[in-house]
């Protein structure tokens, strides 16, 4: 398989690495792409993408550079941005009640969920009794309702469980509160992927799913079946509560039940802060590496995080086993932290990951941001193999130079 783009010097083993997937793992198409101190330092893409083409067909074309793909949950580390900077700009207090800004989100016992609980998945709504159909989900005011209506499955504060779907509801209508309106894709276009020059969409627009149709936002291949691939072996706890009907676990998953089709158009318009960002490697690390500095934007250097927002977003804020998925996960203020469910690059590191292989995380003591991007869906939810070989390959680079 042909890798495509530019590294470093210091940097060849990410690109060995990138290469060794599609030999090995059963990557399909994906890129690469790693900044160090706001200069990117790793650009990488290869394999085929899906288009739509002629009669509805699914077509396969070459990779390219500039291809965006759905990111699944690494939209959640976008969005976390959003209230961040509304609390540095003193228009959301991370400590008050989440009523306090929503009041019909008081009902049911959640007068106690704090808009940091939100953050940190300590709210305890991760879960829909009545799960939203994907034309309900679409509907900006539907999720965020059912949310509203809902009980919380454990005290606030209390606990932490994955809130996979919930959780962009939830963040969406607070922002939407906070800024008169404005939802958490439009702040993010205009307050995050404008100044930066990102090719980076919560809510993809009409003139982008055009060039989609084109060739430029690939489509998400289905999940690969059972024996391609790596052989992961979950533990049997996570297995029986993926495959339990009444476990959280399952039901966190299917808060929108049958889940939309991905490479919808209107699923891909939709901005859903949870699940369904459009980025590029690049965009997603750039991101990343304006969190943790400047970096080059369209008329001036650009940093979105100042040292304590920074700070207060890689603070650990929930860490043990998660209610939801079952293993031991650490988070911050809307970003998972390094351990043993999220392995980035170093204890100090932050970031999120997408269902299926997406990865976008910055590590602040190296000044490496990191943005992994991919086609070739996998059912993990966390420390998907082929992103760990990239994130492996760029310590090496590290500890060699």
């Amino acid at each position: 398989m042909d890798v495509h783009g530019t590294v470093a010097g210091g940097f060849e083993p990410v690109r060995d690495a990138f290469a060794r997937n599609f030999a090995t793992l059963g990557e399909r198409g994906a890129a690469v792409a790693v900044y160090r101190d706001g200069r990117k330092v790793v650009d990488l893409w290869g394999g085929t993408k899906h288009v739509d083409g002629a009669g509805g067909a699914d077509d396969r074309e070459p990779w390219r550079r500039g291809t965006a793909q759905i990111v699944r949950s690494a939209t959640k580390g976008v969005a976390a941005a959003v209230p961040l900077l509304l609390h540095r700009r003193g228009e959301l207090d991370l400590d008050a009640p989440v009523g306090e800004y929503w009041p019909e989100f008081k009902a049911h016992g959640k007068e106690r969920v704090l808009v940091r609980h939100v953050l940190n998945h300590r709210a305890g709504l991760p879960v829909l009794d009545r799960p939203l159909t994907p034309e309900e989900s679409l509907d900006p005011l539907r999720g965020p309702r059912a949310v509203a209506a809902q009980s919380p499955e454990w005290e606030p504060g209390t606990d932490h469980g994955y809130h996979a779907l919930t959780y962009g509801w939830l963040l969406d209508e607070l922002v939407r509160r906070v800024t008169g309106g404005r939802s958490a894709g439009e702040w993010i276009a205009e307050e995050i992927a404008g100044p930066l020059g990102l090719d980076l969409w919560v809510g993809l627009p009409a003139a982008e799913e055009a060039a989609g149709r084109a060739g430029r936002v690939g489509r998400l291949d289905e999940p690969e079946p059972s024996g391609s691939g790596p052989r992961l072996r979950p533990k049997r706890s996570v297995t029986e509560a993926y495959r339990d009907p009444a476990s959280l676990t399952r039901r966190a998953f299917a808060a929108i039940t049958p889940f939309p089709d991905q490479n919808d158009p209107a699923y891909r318009a939709s901005a859903l802060p949870a699940s369904n960002g459009v980025a590029t490697a690049d965009g997603l690390a750039r991101f990343y590496a304006a969190l943790i500095g400047e970096v080059d934007g369209v008329t001036r250097n650009v940093r979105l995080f100042d040292t304590a927002t920074m700070e207060a977003a890689r603070a650990e804020e929930s860490a043990g086993p998660d209610r939801v998925l079952v293993v031991p996960t650490r988070f911050g203020l809307g970003y998972m932290l390094h351990g043993s469910a999220s392995p980035f690059l170093s204890p100090g590191s932050f970031g999120h990951p997408g269902r299926g292989g997406a990865l976008g995380f910055a590590d602040p003591e190296s000044g490496v941001s990191f943005g992994y991007v991919t086609n070739g869906f996998r059912k993990s939810v966390t420390a998907d193999p082929r992103a760990q070989a990239l994130v492996r390959a760029v310590r090496a680079s590290l500890d060699a130079g």
